[in-house]
């Protein structure tokens, strides 16, 4: 049975006290202390992030009353073994991976699905120490990085699947699902959610790949037994044939895209999903099942970082989140509406310039297409040894820098620190200690100097684009006006 449609305050029944010690603790003496003085009504976790999932448990094991979705759905959606095995009843495809304690097994399990893999520990907040690695090598390193984990903790390997990252937002009522828009992310799989640039609606989807999300998230929400918020991550692998959408995770809350994806399209997400767990369906509230029409609009989320202010932190961008907020661009084109999400978040390029390139070998040849706008954008091209040589073989010039610090000058540090570069992109190697060094401190030079520094092929590309081609034409105007109005929809 769902809850009930106007949950009553109840009152505390005597020896409260000594039953909820016996079986749990309420996390935070002020939260339990709330809930006593306010006579135990029912709680709301979806909208407290990871924490409140946290507390989800601890809640029930106290028998506090839950609004929405229930402490066992939440645990079905985050303990890793049993969210596999509803994936598998329900034939929806994940990454092939399993959980190890020790560095055998993670080896084993990394030696048998193939690299590259992601390691990280269970219940991580923010992607913490989560890592793509792509061989044995590197597997061990940082493995021994994260020895600290608590002996009851689990590694989890994942297979590392290369692709488009897409993300769904939906409110359930337990039965309807409505979904308000899909967002795709302009970077690959790999790094985390909250520091990628984000689209709505998609760019570049395939109807029958849109019909397939819908389906899935609408499936998983309703073995879940969702009653309210719901966001589901996948990424999408294509070849020559056939595309195949992978489920990542599903988290029964609240994710920080509710407040984009709602301004968006206008769907009051909060308000609808806050209804739903008080048991008001979303046919009461006059909403449909399914995919809410696309607008007229595009808009672009792009995150925001305070590297400069945080000493110490590598702006390498991966698995583990690191930005400290995020700006929209809305238009009615993805390059206006990206265009004013750069300049939003303070980043920009001069027409013309200088660009310090310094690229994995896994990296260079997806970076040629780039090299080649460089070159013909009319920018001096700084490379290191090894990136010198390949943009040499593609019969462009360009002015090799020393990489190894300490070991000459001027070196990759010396250009950027004497303001001889505009920009910078290094794309990271490996685990390797000396690799790790060398881009961290080419990294932080760019930090010093304010000046963009990319990580990512995929957005240093779309900046690129944006920012060297002629301005693109947008408009100003209240967001309401660039959605669709409710009569283009009937």
């Amino acid at each position: 049975m769902g809850p009930e449609k106007n949950p009553v305050r109840k009152q505390r029944p005597q020896k409260r006290d000594e039953e909820i010690n016996k079986e749990a603790t309420i996390p935070g003496e002020s939260v339990q202390s709330i809930l006593s003085n306010e006579g135990i009504p029912p709680s709301i976790v979806q909208f407290g992030g990871q924490t409140g999932m946290n507390l989800a448990r601890a809640l029930a094991r106290a028998n506090y009353p839950i609004l929405g979705t229930s402490a066992e759905s939440i645990d079905l959606a985050e303990d890793r073994a049993s969210f596999q095995n509803l994936l598998e009843r329900l034939g929806i495809p994940q990454p092939p991976g399993a959980s190890a304690r020790t560095t055998d097994e993670a080896l084993t399990i990394a030696h048998h699905i193939g690299y590259p893999v992601l390691a990280r520990p269970s219940y991580v907040i923010g992607g913490h120490t989560m890592e793509i690695v792509q061989n044995e090598e590197d597997l061990r390193y940082h493995l021994r990085e994260i020895s600290q984990i608590p002996s009851e903790s689990t590694i989890l390997i994942d297979k590392y699947l290369e692709g488009t990252e897409v993300e769904v937002d939906a409110v359930s009522d337990g039965k309807n699902v409505l979904i308000p828009g899909i967002m795709e992310h302009i970077e690959q799989a790999g790094v985390h959610s909250g520091d990628s640039i984000a689209v709505y609606p998609p760019i570049s989807l395939s109807t029958e790949e849109i019909d397939t999300l819908i389906d899935y998230t609408r499936r998983i929400s309703q073995a879940l037994n969702i009653r309210g918020l719901i966001n589901v991550q996948y990424v999408i692998t294509r070849n020559s044939n056939e595309s195949t959408a992978y489920v990542i995770e599903a988290n029964p809350r609240a994710s920080r895209t509710v407040p984009f994806i709602a301004k968006a399209t206008g769907v009051p997400m909060v308000m609808l999903a806050t209804k739903a767990m008080l048991g008001v369906s979303l046919t009461e509230l006059g909403y449909k099942d399914g995919l809410w029409p696309s607008q007229k609009l595009v808009a672009v989320k792009v995150p925001v970082f305070s590297m400069s202010k945080l000493e110490g932190v590598d702006s390498y961008l991966g698995p583990e989140m690191k930005s400290t907020g995020e700006v929209m661009g809305i238009d009615y084109t993805f390059e206006a509406a990206l265009f004013k999400a750069l300049l939003a978040a303070g980043i920009s390029l001069p027409r013309q310039g200088n660009i310090l390139l310094s690229l994995s070998d896994r990296t260079k040849p997806d970076s040629q297409p780039l090299i080649r706008q460089l070159m013909q954008s009319g920018y001096k091209i700084f490379a290191t040894e090894g990136t010198a040589a390949m943009i040499k073989d593609m019969q462009f010039k360009v002015e090799t820098v020393l990489k190894p610090i300490g070991e000459g000058h001027p070196n990759a540090v010396d250009i950027i620190n004497d303001g001889v570069v505009d920009a910078v992109i290094n794309t990271p190697e490996g685990k390797q200690v000396a690799t790790l060094k060398d881009g961290f401190y080419i990294r932080r030079a760019a930090i010093g100097k304010r000046i963009p520094c990319f990580t990512s092929l995929n957005t240093a590309r779309v900046v690129i684009e944006i920012m060297l081609m002629k301005e693109p034409e947008f408009t100003v105007q209240p967001v309401k006006e660039y959605r669709t109005s409710q009569s283009d929809l009937a």
